[in-house]
């Protein structure tokens, strides 16, 4: 792909700015592509744009999962029983694209399949299935700027991660970086739903926006509408997985409609 092709990562900006800030956090879920059933993703992130979700994250399973908690590490070993692969996880972007799917799009994987892909043409995979970011969790800042061009080259944006532990000088430099928002990590550990947001976490936001104006995103934890409301001003986004795939997990008859529920409810939309 060469340096004039569209940047997909601007639907991430145009969503962001969209919000407003006096309001919620926007809501990003987390969903396992395959997952539960192989040709589920679709419906998935279609139930994420009518529940007036600000983008989707999708998760490409891989067999070693390094920051993916139980429920996550579940639903992808799920997925990768029912066939699930990074070629097909792309192909059903596109379609999903091709549907009309609007919702900006951040494909989640580790560095063995980015780089068993091939660096250059995993990006441009992305980018030409219609995904406008991609996060690996497990890449080191420091070994990251092979993906970051090849990221930038295809126009997406590549997001990085910081967490509590995050020393000052890595923060600054992550966040120099950093493209479309901040992936802020709630806890110290692996993916999962928990009671309630943290100090630690309230004070890793603080830390971000004394070194960037770009957006931070809070995630590992959240599962209920109380957690959107005590970020109210702390952040800009928030991510639900884990919780999220637990509902789907226990009524998986048609997961758009449980995921479109639970989205709505986790928003505080329809509920009192």
């Amino acid at each position: 792909m060469n340096a004039a092709a569209p940047s997909h990562g601007s639907r991430v900006a145009s969503a962001f700015a969209g919000l407003d800030p006096a309001g919620l956090p926007g809501l990003i879920p987390y969903v396992t592509a395959g997952f539960p059933r192989l040709d589920d993703t679709g419906a998935m992130l279609t139930a994420a744009e009518r529940a007036g979700c600000l983008l989707a994250e999708v998760g490409i399973p891989f067999s070693d999962p390094l920051a993916d908690g139980p429920t996550v590490q579940r639903t992808g070993q799920r997925a990768l029983e029912n066939g699930m692969r990074l070629s097909l996880a792309l192909d059903q972007v596109a379609r999903a694209r091709g549907a009309g799917l609007r919702l900006p799009l951040a494909l989640m994987t580790y560095t063995n399949p980015v780089l068993a892909h091939g660096v250059e043409r995993f990006a441009a995979d992305c980018a030409s299935a219609g995904a406008d970011a991609v996060i690996v969790p497990d890449l080191p800042l420091d070994e990251a700027e092979e993906v970051r061009a090849a990221a930038d080259r295809a126009g997406l944006a590549l997001i990085l991660m910081v967490a509590p532990t995050t020393t000052a000088s890595r923060l600054e430099a992550a966040c120099r970086r950093a493209a479309g928002f901040v992936y802020c990590v709630s806890v110290t550990g692996i993916t999962g739903a928990r009671a309630r947001i943290s100090e630690e976490a309230l004070d890793l936001l603080r830390r971000v926006r004394d070194v960037t104006p770009l957006p931070r995103a809070l995630g590992f934890g959240l599962s209920r509408h109380e957690h959107l409301e005590s970020l109210r001003g702390h952040a800009e986004a928030a991510v639900v997985g884990s919780a999220l795939l637990d509902a789907v997990s226990a009524e998986p008859g048609d997961p758009g409609a449980t995921a479109e529920r639970f989205l709505l409810a986790m928003r505080g939309v329809g509920t009192s």
